[in-house]
C-alpha cells in the first residue's frame, strides 16, 4: 500500500507538471504575439495622418497592457484544479467551460461509479491553447466559482478539487479534497487518484456499512457549517487533533473571498504559529491571483514594520512566560519612557537670541520634561511638544515679552525667535540628547541593564525574573541608535532549524534573525517589539514631494513608469503587504497557543477585521490559558461570536488516539476527546533508549521509514533539536526532527515520539504539549522511552500507563 500510495503522489504531481508546461509554451507564445503586435504598432508612426497615429498609440497601448499583464502574472501561475461530473446541459461560457451547475441526472451510475466529464485548471490568467479549449480558468470567471464555493454538503458538479502548490515552473506538492467521497470517479477509464486528507476521506466514504458513511456524513456536515457561516462578527472553531479544523477554516477564506470581494478587498491576514504550519497553509490555500489579498505569516514575521527581520528562534520557557505575559505592557510602557533618560541627560541648555545669551538651567529642564510627560501620546510624538515647551521657557526666559506691548508685535517677535533658536546648532545638538527619538530596539537594549529594569519592572516581575528578562535581552545591547548591532556575544535562543548562530536561514531561504549581536531574535520578541512600536510612535520623517499640479490635471491617482509596471508580480505584492497594517479578516490558526502579548500584536492588525478563531484548549502550550483568554477578547472586543465544535478526528487511528487520551485525561481532566473514526489494527510500539540513544533513535526512525510511504516525524523536546538533527543525518527528505512547540498543527504518516517525559516537564503545560506530540501521526506510532520515563518491562512510560 505504502509504495502504491508514494507512485500516486509522484505520477500526480508528474501529470500536474506536463500540464504546467504546456501552459508555459502557450504564455511563450502569447508573449511573443503581443510583442510583435507593439512592434507592428510602433511602425506605424511613419504614416503622417493622425487617424493612423491615434490608431498607432491605442494599439501600442493595449498591447502594452497585455504584455505588462503576462509578464507580471509570469510566476507561480497555477495553482488549482477541479474535476467535474457531466452537467446537466452542454452550454459552453466564453472561458471554452461548460456552465452548467448541477450534474447531469445519469452522471452517476446505479453502481456509484462516475466519469468525469471536464477537468479545469485555476490560475491566475485565462489562457486558451490554440483550439481555443481552456488550459486555465482565470480563478476570477464564473467556472472557477466551484473551486471556492463546492462544499462536501454541497459539492455541485465537483468530485475532486485539488489544491497544487508551485514555485516558479515547477511543481512542488498536489494537496486533494474528494468532495464525494462515496462516489467510484473514473477519469479516462481508470480510477480517479486521490493524493492526501482526500484519500482518507475516500477510504473512509467506501468502507463497507451505513455506519462509516453516516460518519462521513457527520463529518461533511460539520465542516460545511463552518464554511458557510455568515462572514459577519468572530467564528471561533474548536476541535481536538485531527478534525480538519485548519483546513476547514482556511477553505471558510477562500469561499468569503469570492463570495464578496470587494468587502474583502482589504486583505485577508492568516496568522500560524510556526513558520512549517505557514507552508501547509499555503499549500491548502493559494494567494488567489490578487497582489497582497492574502497574506500568510507565522508569528516571528507578523510584526515585520517594527522588528525589520523574521525570528525564528525559542525562548527558554521561563523567559518565554515572562515575555508572552500581559505584565509586560506595563514594563514596556514605563521602559519607553525611562529609555529616554539612558545615559543620562545635558543638564543646561544655552542658545543666543537677540544678540543675549539665554539659559535654561537644571531645575527648569526638570520642569520643562515633567510638563511634556504630563501627555499621553506616545513617546516620539512627544518630541515636538517637548521642542515647543522648550522654546516656550527659553521666551519666557529671555524677557522678551516685557519688550513689546502691541501683541502684533509680540507675535512677530516670537515668530522671529523661534525661528532663530530652533535652527541653532546648539539647540538641535541639545534636543537630540535630551529627546532623542527611540526605535523599539534600542530600548530592550536599555531593559538588558539589570538596574534599570529593576526600576521599570517594580511589583510588576519578580527579581529573578527581572534577571532571566535582562540576561535575555542582553542580545540588543550592543545596538546604537538606529538599531543596528555593533559588538558581538552570547547566543540566547535556539532557532527553529535547530542553530545557534547569530543569523539563521528562514524557511523561506531569508537571512533571519540577524536582529543583535547575541543571537537571532525569539518569536516573543517581535510581541514586545510590537509593543514598543505603538508605545514610542513613528519618528519624524521628511515631508514627502508635494504633488505637482499638473499631475493632478491628468486625473492619474499615481504616476509610474513602465519599470515599475514591469515589477515582478510578487515584488509588489510584498511592498503593498509592507503599506497595510489594517485588515478585512484575520484567521488565527491554532489560537490556543497565542501569548497575552502576541493576542495584543495579532489585534492591532484586525481592528476593523471580522475574524475567524481555530484552536483547541487541550493542546494549548502557554502555561496560562485564562490569562491569554483575557487578552483575546480584549482584542476581538465587543463583536458577536459565532462558535463551532468539530467532534470526529478522522485523521488519527483509534489505536494512536487511544494512546493519546490517556495523555489528556492527566492533562486536562474531564476533557472530552474527539471520536476517532478508523482503525489500522497497527499498535503503537515502545522501546528503551539504551546507552546511545541516537543510535536508536535512528533505527526506529529507519524501520518506520520502511513501512510507511510518506513522511516520518521524530518529536523530542524543545531543547534536543539540534541534537536530534545529527541523529537522522542521512536518512533522507522523508525523516524530519523537530522540537514539541514545532510540531503544532503537521501531521506524518508515522510519528517516533523521543523521551515524553522529558517533553512533558519541559514547562507547566508540558502534557498538553505531549498530547499533541502523540496525536500527530496517520498511522504508526513509536515511543522511545528514557530512563526519566519510568518505563515498564515492555517499554511503556509511566505517562502512557492506562
Amino acid at each position: 500500500m505504502g509504495a502504491q500510495h508514494d507512485s500516486v503522489r509522484d505520477r500526480e504531481i508528474h501529470e500536474e507538471q506536463k500540464h504546467l508546461d504546456r501552459v508555459y509554451r502557450r504564455l511563450g507564445e502569447k508573449i511573443h504575439e503581443a510583442e510583435f503586435l507593439m512592434d507592428d504598432a510602433s511602425k506605424r508612426a511613419q504614416v503622417g495622418t493622425p487617424g493612423a497615429l491615434a490608431e498607432r498609440d491605442a494599439q501600442v497601448f493595449r498591447a502594452g497592457v497585455h504584455l505588462n499583464r503576462l509578464n507580471s502574472e509570469f510566476e507561480d501561475f497555477l495553482f488549482g484544479r477541479i474535476d467535474l461530473l457531466l452537467g446537466r446541459d452542454g452550454v459552453r461560457g466564453p472561458d471554452g467551460a461548460y456552465t452548467s451547475v448541477d450534474p447531469a441526472d445519469e452522471a452517476v451510475a446505479p453502481d456509484g461509479t462516475a466519469e468525469i466529464a471536464e477537468t479545469l485548471h485555476i490560475g491566475r490568467l485565462g489562457v486558451l491553447d490554440a483550439e481555443y479549449s481552456p488550459l486555465v480558468i482565470d480563478w476570477r470567471a464564473p467556472a472557477a466559482a466551484p473551486f471556492y464555493r463546492a462544499t462536501p454538503l454541497n459539492p455541485g458538479r465537483v468530485v475532486r478539487r485539488r489544491v497544487i502548490r508551485s514555485k516558479g515552473r515547477r511543481v512542488l506538492s498536489v494537496e486533494d479534497d474528494l468532495l464525494r467521497p462515496e462516489l467510484t470517479p473514473r477519469l479516462r477509464g481508470d480510477e480517479l487518484p486521490v493524493v492526501g486528507d482526500g484519500a482518507l476521506m475516500a477510504a473512509l466514504g467506501r468502507s463497507r456499512g451505513h455506519t462509516m458513511r453516516d460518519i462521513v456524513a457527520s463529518i461533511q456536515a460539520e465542516q460545511d457549517l463552518v464554511i458557510r457561516a455568515p462572514a459577519g462578527s468572530v467564528t471561533e472553531v474548536e476541535g481536538g487533533p485531527g478534525t480538519g479544523k485548519t483546513a476547514v477554516a482556511l477553505h471558510r477564506a477562500a469561499y468569503l473571498l469570492y463570495q464578496d470581494r470587494r468587502r474583502y478587498a482589504g486583505g485577508i491576514l492568516i496568522v500560524s504559529p510556526t513558520p512549517l504550519l505557514v507552508s501547509y497553509t499555503e499549500g491548502v490555500l493559494p494567494s488567489l491571483g490578487e497582489e497582497g489579498q492574502v497574506v500568510i505569516r507565522a508569528l516571528g514575521s507578523l510584526a515585520a514594520d517594527a522588528v525589520g527581520a523574521e525570528a525564528t528562534a525559542y525562548d527558554e520557557q521561563p523567559v518565554a512566560r515572562i515575555k508572552g505575559s500581559a505584565r509586560m505592557v506595563t514594563v514596556l510602557r514605563r521602559a519607553a519612557r525611562g529609555a529616554l533618560d539612558r545615559g543620562g541627560l545635558p543638564d543646561r541648555l544655552r542658545v543666543v537670541a537677540f544678540g543675549s545669551r539665554v539659559e535654561l538651567d537644571a531645575d527648569e529642564l526638570r520642569a520643562v520634561r515633567r510638563q511634556v510627560l504630563g501627555g499621553t501620546a506616545p513617546v516620539n510624538l512627544m518630541r515636538p511638544r517637548a521642542r515647543k515647551l522648550l522654546l516656550d521657557a527659553l521666551w519666557e526666559k529671555s524677557g522678551a515679552r516685557r519688550r513689546h506691548t502691541d501683541p502684533e508685535l509680540i507675535a512677530e517677535a516670537r515668530s522671529g525667535f523661534d525661528e532663530d533658536v530652533s535652527t541653532e546648532d546648539s539647540f538641535l545638538e541639545f534636543l537630540d540628547a535630551w529627546w532623542p527619538e527611540l526605535n523599539p530596539r534600542t530600548v530592550l537594549a536599555a531593559m538588558a541593564d539589570e538596574r534599570l529594569l529593576s526600576r521599570w519592572a517594580r511589583r510588576v516581575l519578580k527579581p529573578d525574573e527581572v534577571r532571566r528578562l535582562a540576561r535575555s535581552l542582553r542580545r540588543f545591547a550592543g545596538t546604537d541608535s538606529t538599531g543596528t548591532a555593533s559588538s558581538g556575544g552570547d547566543s540566547a535562543g535556539t532557532d527553529s532549524s535547530g542553530t545557534d548562530s547569530a543569523s539563521t536561514s528562514g524557511p523561506d531561504g531569508s537571512r533571519a534573525g540577524a536582529a543583535g549581536p547575541e543571537g537571532p531574535l525569539s518569536v516573543h520578541d517581535v510581541a514586545l517589539l510590537d509593543e514598543l512600536n505603538v508605545q514610542l510612535g513613528p519618528p519624524a520623517r521628511p515631508r514627502r514631494r508635494e504633488v505637482d499640479p499638473l499631475d493632478q490635471l491628468t486625473g492619474l491617482e499615481e504616476l509610474t513608469t513602465f519599470a515599475d509596471r514591469d515589477r515582478p508580480r510578487a515584488e509588489r505584492a510584498e511592498r503593498l503587504e509592507e503599506e497595510r497594517s489594517d485588515y478585512a479578516h484575520v484567521i488565527v490558526d491554532e489560537a490556543q497557543d497565542l501569548t497575552p502579548m502576541q493576542w495584543r500584536m495579532v489585534g492591532r492588525r484586525g481592528r476593523q477585521a471580522t475574524w475567524t478563531i481555530v484552536g483547541d484548549p487541550a493542546q494549548s502550550s502557554w502555561s496560562d490559558p485564562e490569562e491569554s483568554a483575557r487578552a483575546r477578547d480584549e482584542a476581538l472586543g465587543k463583536r458577536p461570536r459565532r462558535r463551532f465544535e468539530l467532534n470526529v478526528n478522522y485523521r488519527n487511528p483509534a489505536e494512536v488516539a487511544a494512546l493519546a487520551d490517556r495523555v489528556l485525561a492527566l492533562a486536562m481532566p474531564g476533557s472530552v476527546p474527539p471520536r476517532a473514526v478508523r482503525g489500522t489494527g497497527l499498535e503503537p510500539r515502545f522501546r528503551e533508549l539504551g546507552v546511545d540513544p541516537g543510535a536508536d533513535v535512528r533505527e526506529a526512525a529507519a524501520e518506520l521509514l520502511a513501512e510507511v510511504d510518506g513522511t516520518v516525524g521524530v518529536v523530542v523536546a524543545m531543547g534536543r533539536r539540534a541534537e536530534a538533527r545529527t541523529w537522522i543525518a542521512g536518512l533522507g527528505d522523508r525523516v524530519v526532527a523537530l522540537g514539541s512547540l514545532e510540531a503544532k498543527g503537521l501531521e506524518y504518516d508515522a510519528t517516533l515520539v523521543v523521551s515524553p517525559a522529558e517533553i512533558a516537564d519541559e514547562s507547566p503545560a508540558g502534557l498538553r504539549v505531549l498530547y499533541v506530540a502523540l496525536t500527530r501521526a496517520t498511522l504508526r506510532l513509536t515511543v522511545l522511552s528514557g530512563p526519566g520515563d519510568v518505563p515498564d518491562e515492555q517499554g511503556v512510560p509511566d505517562l502512557l500507563r492506562e
